[in-house]
Parts: structure tokens; C-alpha cells; sequence
């Protein structure tokens, strides 16, 4: 893979881990508790890790490293039915509770906050990032399931996810024999040539940890 694929679809504009607008508490829609979060971040690496195994649905249909965020969060955030776990193969197999939303907290798969205040369905990564996180730290050793590995390259910006054992991104690129899903091991991404793509202190494209701003644990 040539990791320069990693930019295509990203978003443009700069960000440093300081200079972000992050929605404060007052300005969400809604936030999850710390039961919630925890059982969201089950969902989310889970659903994510059935596109990895499974290949994408045909549900998602913006396909990049943002759109892998979003889908991820919206199918977290909806009810988990029979028909729903048939249809992504999880009938009968184990899967986390269900997260018991109100209509504020299931509304917040559609409500990304964007640069001006208002609430949309999409959001770029940039946007995901500055508007919808918070920012953590610039070590992955803090960093739970379900949080994000923001990369800023100067002209474009790139988001990964950390699954715990391994890290999940999408590369913005989609051909008929590759369907731009890419999982990574940590001792491996940190060895990549590109130095560009360390998740590390001493990279100055790596912008850090971001965790999404409505979890509290």
C-alpha cells in the first residue's frame, strides 16, 4: 500500500491540538453517561470490526477515513433489533448490551456540530475533530477503544480510530478490488518509512489523541 492514499479524502485546513473549538457540555444536544460511553465504545470497535472482517455494507455509503467515523457512530447510536444483527451477520452471536438511549442521545447520530454552531448529519474531519472532541493527549497509551488518532499533514487531514489491539482507518480510496479499510498494529504503524504517520510524541503531523466530546468515560 502506498501510504500517500492515506490523504486522499481528507479534509483540508490546519489544526494544532490547542486550537480547536470543542463543543463544551452546554453546547451538546446530549451526552452519554459513563455506563453509556463504555458500552458505546463496545458498539462502535465492534461495528467497525465487521466492515474490517466482512467488508463495508452497503449502508455506508460515504466511504472515507470521516465517513468510516460517522457510519460507525450512527449505527452504534441506533437499536440494535433482530433484523438489524441478521442483516450484519451478528444474529445469535454475541454483541454488547443494548445502550437504552433517549430520543436527545439517539438523536445524536444525525447532529454533528459544524464550525458555525449549527447541527448537521455530516460532518468532515476536521469538523469531527475541532467541533465534535475533545482532545486528550499526544501519547496512545492513554487512548480507549472508540477515540480517534488525529494526523494533520498541512493540506490535509486524516483520522483513525483506536480499537484497542490495533488501529482501524479507511484511506478515502475505493476500486473494485479494494474497498479502502485498513486495520494496523501500533509497533507496526510506528515503523512505517513515513514518519508522517507515527502516533508518536516527536511527530509534529501527529495532532494526538481526540476523544468524541457527548462520551464521559
Amino acid at each position: 500500500m502506498k501510504r500517500r492514499e492515506l490523504l486522499l479524502g481528507a479534509a483540508g485546513g490546519l489544526l494544532l491540538p490547542w486550537a480547536g473549538t470543542h463543543a463544551s457540555s452546554a453546547e451538546l444536544p446530549a451526552r452519554l453517561d459513563a455506563a453509556q460511553s463504555r458500552i458505546f465504545r463496545a458498539w462502535m470497535t465492534r461495528i467497525i470490526s465487521i466492515q474490517l472482517a466482512a467488508g463495508p455494507t452497503p449502508r455506508w455509503q460515504q466511504r472515507d477515513c470521516a465517513g468510516l467515523v460517522r457510519f460507525a457512530v450512527g449505527e452504534t447510536l441506533r437499536s440494535h433489533d433482530e433484523k438489524w444483527k441478521r442483516a450484519n451477520g451478528l444474529a445469535g452471536r454475541p454483541v454488547p448490551p443494548e445502550l437504552n438511549l433517549d430520543a436527545a442521545q439517539q438523536a445524536l447520530r444525525h447532529q454533528w456540530r459544524l464550525a458555525d454552531g449549527s447541527l448537521s448529519a455530516y460532518a468532515g474531519a476536521l469538523e469531527l475533530v475541532q467541533e465534535n472532541s475533545r482532545y486528550i493527549a499526544k501519547q496512545c497509551n492513554v487512548a480507549a477503544t472508540g477515540d480517534l488518532l488525529f494526523y494533520d499533514q498541512g493540506d490535509a487531514q486524516h483520522l483513525m480510530v483506536w480499537m484497542g489491539s490495533f488501529i482501524a482507518y479507511h484511506t478515502g480510496s475505493v476500486t473494485a478490488t479494494d474497498n479502502g479499510l485498513r486495520a494496523v498494529r501500533l509497533q507496526d504503524l510506528l515503523r512505517w518509512r513515513d514518519t508522517r504517520w507515527h502516533p508518536s510524541q516527536d511527530n509534529p503531523n501527529f495532532a494526538g489523541v481526540y476523544r468524541l466530546a457527548f462520551l464521559t468515560a
